[in-house]
């Protein structure tokens, strides 16, 4: 019994991670993806694989496991894609920060407040990036930034103080950071537990951005919106170096090609999709406030100590923010 068991353990392993090309032209990559059907970066990795696909004449074949669908939770992605639980996945990075520090820097509050920023600050952080990728037996294909990120709540306040002790879920503990230095109450949770929270009012505003409302249909719970953007997170897709390996140098430049040609139409996609995405909130009635300039020097003000602190705590980087603030002029 206890051999049967060994046996379809080992089939169930083999089946969530890869097909080994062993008996077959084809190798089969699952990749984990924790965001639900229909999301943009769904639809950008379908692409990537489809082209993936038909650049390597079916050698290399990448199925999106949409919605969690794996079992995999997002801040364990990075360790599960190192021990080959499965051989692909989309992470976000900040969500890796446990593991490593450096992928708390996007997270920094108000470090990046754009994607022109980000973008520079990735010239600087991704090498080192890449470098905790091969220690933990991975290689990271491409960044996608998510859209600008916005608060979500019930109410309309044109002060910090209004806000305060508000159950605020934040996806990540950077973002659970930013708004607990705010005064809301900053509560974890991930995207599958949000919709239940909202709809039991167990939280009452929500940090995330406008693609995720619409994905979470926000105007059932919530009425204004509000844009913070305090943090410039990313998604990272990655591949276990066991499975790349399996794959011939000719297809990897073939890969390599695909992940660097489209990363910046990418890039540009999460954009016109959180653009897009306002206007489908407003067209479901929620609110786009402006507020004071007066707010957002509170907000700034607040989360400095934030900032300075979770920086000094972070020796390596320390020289990857210095020198991107000097690149932007800041």
């Amino acid at each position: 019994m206890r051999i049967f068991s060994t046996l379809i353990a080992a089939t169930v392993v083999a089946t969530l991670g890869m097909s080994t090309p062993t008996f077959s032209q084809t190798l089969t990559l699952n990749l984990a993806e924790p965001l639900p059907d229909g999301n943009f970066m769904v639809k950008a990795n379908t692409q990537f694989a489809d082209e993936v696909a038909s650049a390597t004449g079916g050698a290399v074949k990448i199925v999106i496991h949409p919605g969690g669908a794996l079992g995999f939770a997002g801040p364990d992605l990075l360790r599960s894609v190192r021990d080959g639980l499965v051989p692909m996945a989309n992470m976000a990075g900040v969500q890796q920060n446990g593991e490593d520090k450096l992928f708390d820097t996007e997270g920094l509050p108000f470090l990046v407040n754009n994607q022109e920023e980000l973008a520079v600050l990735h010239k600087h952080l991704r090498p080192a990036l890449e470098g905790v990728a091969a220690r933990y037996n991975q290689k990271f294909l491409y960044f996608v930034p998510t859209p600008a990120q916005y608060l979500y709540t019930k109410m309309e306040v044109d002060n910090l103080n209004a806000l305060a002790g508000l159950q605020t879920r934040g996806g990540d503990k950077s973002t659970v950071d930013v708004v607990t230095a705010l005064g809301m109450a900053g509560v974890f949770l991930p995207w599958g537990e949000l919709i239940p929270a909202l709809a039991s009012g167990r939280v009452d505003a929500v940090v995330t951005s406008a693609t995720s409302a619409v994905d979470g249909r926000f105007w059932e719970f919530l009425k204004y919106v509000y844009v913070v953007n305090g943090t410039g997170l990313s998604h990272i897709v990655s591949i276990n170096l066991d499975s790349w390996n399996q794959i011939s140098p000719e297809n990897q430049a073939k890969i390599e090609e695909i992940a660097a040609r489209l990363q910046p139409e990418f890039w540009a996609l999460s954009k016109a999709q959180g653009d897009n995405a306002i206007k489908v909130l407003e067209e479901n009635g929620m609110v786009l406030v402006n507020y004071p300039q007066a707010m957002r020097d509170d907000i700034l003000a607040r989360t400095r100590p934030l900032l300075d602190g979770k920086l000094a705590d972070m020796p390596t980087a320390q020289p990857i923010v210095a020198d991107y603030l000097k690149e932007v002029g800041r």
